[in-house]
């Protein structure tokens, strides 16, 4: 069983509660979406085919045991759910960040699932299988990338309507990097006390050139 590689990197975890973290990265190439804030366009097509032990073999190189498996969005390879059932067996953390637009619940129940809800100002957000946020688990995440004060209503909506008991130290609302003002985000979350994380991805302060896994 191969998959579609873009890159294999080990870094800091930025994108989830566990931000901070010494983390590796096996980012899939391939996307079925392709939102107006994208910092992986890279990762549209460009990619090396390798057989999942080699993956394995590579990630193992890192002596780490914390995995995130990303994209592009792993979920349109057929092959990403053997690969993060491989990684557990083989004793790791498996976190796998996916859109919302494709059935999670293929994917291993051990794995932590990080479900990014697409918001208007990504022009992709009528295409999230709303569904999918019935078939998480509490220790899984639900991230909303804001860029205004509509992505700020929507995303409130869509817990309210779809999830009203999910953990909100689970829920993260991240401001589109170098477009939404962290404060003001963060002045609507405590005028509205709204029960969520507010989200920065830290990785882009600590390398702020670097586009590319490091």
């Amino acid at each position: 069983m191969a998959l579609l590689v873009n890159e294999i990197f080990y870094s800091i975890q930025g994108e989830s509660i566990y931000s901070g973290r010494p983390c590796i990265f096996v980012r899939l190439s391939g996307c079925n979406l392709r939102c107006t804030y994208c910092d992986t366009q890279y990762a549209y097509e460009k990619g090396e085919k390798m057989e999942i032990d080699h993956i394995i073999r590579k990630v193992s190189g890192f002596k780490c045991r914390w995995v995130e498996v990303t994209g592009g969005e792993p979920l349109i390879q057929s092959d990403t759910p053997m690969l993060v059932s491989k990684l557990l067996d083989n004793g790791y953390v498996v976190m796998m960040e996916t859109n919302g637009s494709l059935d999670i619940s293929r994917v291993d129940p051990r794995c932590i699932k990080v479900l990014d809800i697409k918001c208007p100002s990504s022009n992709e957000s009528k295409k999230i299988d709303v569904k999918n946020l019935k078939k998480l688990r509490s220790k899984d995440q639900i991230k909303f990338v804001i860029g205004n004060h509509e992505d700020y209503t929507f995303a409130k909506n869509i817990i309210s309507s779809h999830c009203p008991d999910f953990p909100g130290n689970r829920i993260l609302f991240s401001p589109v990097y170098g477009k939404m003002p962290t404060n003001k985000l963060a002045e609507w979350i405590l005028k509205d006390h709204l029960n969520v994380r507010l989200h920065l991805q830290i990785h882009k302060y600590i390398w702020p050139d670097k586009e590319k896994g490091i």
